[in-house]
């Protein structure tokens, strides 16, 4: 069996120590690939070096929705001059997040949408962040949705009604993490009730690690502990969900080559 890592922060420094070391395990465990979404403009080149070093790690090119803050047009410009510059497997991590701070609300609206319209013009999925903000996000989505625009909702946190607005799109999946290892997550309650063809697996190293390992660094290796507690929410063999996640990782990355 193979899987895909869709989104894993795995060149920031909580892995300097080892990354070679977490890479190797990955590998091992199955892993065939890892997409790493950009935080800002000090992320970019650390993100470069790792896909440089690692041929397993793909990266994306985008503008986090924490990090739009009162410079946030030469930030963007940045975004936008790499994304004409080189290709990435997805415009991300992109979105809006209301749980921090509202000061930015209208800013980050408005880079979410911006960073949407190239992902379009550029045919490439995004990847979003959705934090306390599902209806400012399907708001813009509403206004910019296209055939043309597919990619995942990172760290699916909505309940069933917001799922089923994701479905709806017909292009989008829900990025499934070590939340819905939590005792206290209703989230494999929620997506029992859906076709595993909605889903991705992702862990977003180094943060949520999944059960038993709540607490302390994620790494990609831990998929693995997201894969079977997914697979018995939907009542699939781990064999099954494999076949089925590299599917859903084509439909909406592409094949990244091998």
């Amino acid at each position: 069996m193979s899987w895909i890592d869709t989104h894993s922060h795995i060149y920031l420094d909580a892995f300097d120590d080892d990354r070679d070391n977490v890479v190797a395990r990955a590998i091992e465990s199955g892993i065939q690939h890892i997409l790493m979404p950009n935080v800002d403009i000090s992320t970019i080149d650390r993100m470069h070096q790792a896909e440089q070093r690692y041929a397993c790690c793909k990266a994306m090119m985008g503008l986090h929705p924490t990090s739009v803050n009162s410079h946030w047009q030469d930030a963007l410009a940045v975004v936008d001059g790499w994304l004409k510059r080189r290709a990435y497997v997805a415009v991300g991590e992109i979105g809006v997040d209301l749980y921090w701070d509202k000061t930015f609300i209208n800013e980050q609206i408005e880079v979410f949408e911006q960073q949407i319209r190239w992902a379009i013009d550029l045919d490439l999925p995004i990847v979003i962040h959705c934090r306390d903000a599902f209806p400012e996000v399907f708001a813009v989505l509403d206004r910019c949705h296209t055939s043309r625009l597919r990619g995942v909702f990172h760290s699916f946190s909505g309940g069933v009604d917001e799922l089923q607005k994701v479905a709806q799109y017909g292009t989008f999946k829900a990025g499934i993490n070590g939340v819905v290892t939590f005792k206290n997550s209703q989230l494999a309650d929620v997506i029992s009730r859906f076709d595993a063809s909605l889903f991705l697996l992702e862990t977003d190293a180094p943060y949520l690690a999944p059960v038993p390992h709540r607490g302390r660094r994620n790494e990609p290796v831990y998929l693995l502990r997201v894969a079977e507690r997914v697979a018995l929410a939907l009542g699939l063999s781990m064999s099954e969900l494999s076949e089925v996640m590299a599917q859903n990782t084509r439909d909406v990355f592409g094949q990244m080559g091998r």
